[in-house]
């Protein structure tokens, strides 16, 4: 069942500006949140997730075409093409 969850988180941090941000800011701490907001992932997901490095989600989010980004509205966001 907590794969399913280490998906989703991984298509968050993929897709969502805002999540990225706090992910990158504090990597135990959003992680922590996602836990108390009734997720499940076992203590070595926890450790896995929060040890991704920042630069990489930045690369692997930069290649996903934007029509399919969730934009942060508090920060400035262009979708490329239009």
């Amino acid at each position: 069942m907590s794969q399913s969850n280490v998906e989703r988180l991984i298509g968050l941090l993929a897709t969502d500006e805002a999540f990225r941000r706090r992910f990158t800011a504090d990597p135990r701490g959003t992680l922590q949140n996602m836990l108390e907001r009734g997720m499940r992932l076992t203590p070595c997901e926890f450790h896995a997730l929060a040890a991704m490095d920042p630069d990489t989600l930045r690369h692997f989010a930069d290649a996903i075409d934007p029509r399919i980004q969730k934009c942060d509205l508090n920060q400035n966001c262009e979708i490329q093409g239009e």
